[in-house]
């Protein structure tokens, strides 16, 4: 009995560090899908038709003209997800006030001994044990990538990366031009599905066709899923709580961090609109928003001593 436990967490860890080495195999599978859609789309179907003239080559330009331009917005947001860190607990951290009794005067040394703090709601001070470190607010560790994660939402293998404070509207986005470039070629390939069964003969070698059913089939797929990831993920912005959070806090009826349905999503997206659908932030947000860095949130006075 008293073996058990580490063996299960050893077994864990197994599963944390396969998680870690698909890495690679991801990106190339995401890329896979965008290459054969690309092909099926573009070269199969859609480019011939620009020298037939007629309505068929204005349709073919405005279907080639969106397609790229959501194209290039999902790659830009996809990498930005790849490439940008999460946010972690700058080194030697230190909160400046005690949250739970909300002092403004800092929390002296000596309230900082490991053996007082624990990782429950109640604690006065977070502490991650792994890590061997102070947690900020909304922190949470993550077992694939072996460290503390800033407002952590959850750990993405298709992203090869943890979505946190630093990275969430960015994959938001690669979330919104996914379903959004999905949902055109599932559309614009829905044509030559139907032909594909019908008695009409269709032009093109026995490869374009299966390239063309492929990509169909993949991006509807693709499409309904995160149609309902996306939808799942807006009402976590509008409520300005995270995936871990919404399962930790269960029943909850109040949430601190809830400020109202436009400043949640500001504590996302930033307040300049111009920004709002590229994976960046404004420089002014940035200095002025301390949320957006992840290691500060602005609360309600009234439940300034709720964490969960």
């Amino acid at each position: 009995m008293h073996r058990s436990g580490p063996r299960m967490a050893w077994n864990v860890f197994k599963f944390c560090t396969v998680l870690r080495s698909l890495g690679s195999v991801m990106i190339l599978l995401v890329l896979g899908v965008i290459g054969v859609t690309y092909y099926a789309v573009v070269l199969t179907n859609y480019f011939p038709l620009l020298y037939d003239g007629g309505l068929e080559s204005v349709a073919a330009f405005a279907v080639l003209l969106l397609f790229h331009c959501l194209l290039v917005m999902l790659l830009w947001s996809y990498f930005s997800v790849v490439l940008t860190d999460p946010g972690g607990v700058p080194p030697n951290w230190r909160p400046l006030m005690d949250e739970e009794r909300g002092d403004t005067d800092p929390l002296t040394g000596s309230e900082f001994g490991g053996s007082g703090l624990d990782d429950s709601g109640n604690s006065r001070v977070r502490y991650c044990r792994k890590c061997n470190q102070l947690k900020p607010p909304r922190c949470h560790h993550c077992s694939v990538c072996g460290r503390c994660v800033l407002k952590m939402d959850h750990h993405c293998v298709w992203v090869v990366n943890c979505i946190g404070a630093l990275n969430y509207k960015f994959f938001l986005l690669f979330l919104f031009y996914t379903f959004l470039e999905t949902t055109l070629v599932a559309v614009s390939l829905l044509p030559q599905f139907m032909a594909f069964f019908g008695d009409g003969e269709i032009p093109g070698t026995p490869g374009t066709l299966a390239t063309t059913f492929l990509a169909f089939v993949l991006n509807l797929a693709f499409a309904l899923s995160v149609m309902g990831f996306l939808i799942m993920h807006i009402s976590l912005v509008i409520a300005n709580t995270t995936t871990i959070e919404a399962y930790e806090k269960k029943t909850t009826p109040k949430w601190r961090y809830d400020l109202g349905r436009k400043k949640n999503f500001e504590q996302v997206f930033g307040t300049d609109r111009r920004y709002w659908f590229i994976p960046a932030y404004s420089e002014e947000d940035l200095r002025r928003m301390p949320a957006l860095q992840g290691l500060e949130y602005p609360s309600k006075p009234d439940l300034d001593g709720q964490e969960f």
